[in-house]
């Protein structure tokens, strides 16, 4: 199973008059620069089966920019386990609902340095997880039911503007 975590692209710092943040959207500028960075790992990720984005504006502008990117035709869905205040735990049983896919989730930051520590068994994540990035990392499946899975590894980390690493020191 590939996991991308990625953070939502840059969002205007005022919520529009009268709305929370919530309803922040992406920048005009986060918009062009996302789409393309997101179009340069358009072969590195390859087909998912699913785009999961927390309902806030600016996830969901970030997941249809990253869908079409993909060509993605597949399921582009909301769920509140991906919110900013909701725990890391909350997305684990969507992930193993989704065991031996391969699956996109769309969120916010701490949240996906958060998950991407949880997920390879760090005790903090060593990199900045700044608007745009994308964090690839591949968990074996489970072989019996009730067992952990072995622990997962990082594909890549794409940060925009920045040299893909495949490597995290």
């Amino acid at each position: 199973m590939r996991i991308f975590l990625v953070r939502h692209g840059e969002a205007d710092a005022e919520a529009p008059e009268g709305l929370g943040d919530e309803a922040r959207a992406l920048t005009a500028k986060a918009r062009a620069n996302t789409a393309a960075h997101f179009a340069s790992l358009a072969e590195r990720i390859g087909t998912v089966s699913l785009v999961l984005t927390s309902p806030l504006v600016r996830t969901v502008q970030t997941a249809q920019m990253l869908s079409t990117s993909l060509k993605h035709e597949g399921p582009l869905r909301v769920h509140r386990c991906l919110l900013p205040d909701m725990p890391v735990g909350a997305v684990t049983p969507v992930i193993d609902e989704h065991a031996g896919e391969n699956i996109i989730l769309v969120g916010h930051q701490p949240s996906m340095g958060a998950l991407a520590t949880h997920l390879l068994g760090m005790q903090s994540f060593p990199k900045q997880v700044s608007p745009g990035t994308v964090i690839a990392i591949e968990r074996p499946d489970a072989t019996e039911p009730g067992v952990a899975p072995a622990p997962a590894k990082l594909l890549f980390f794409a940060s925009p503007g920045q040299q893909i690493i495949d490597v995290l020191q």
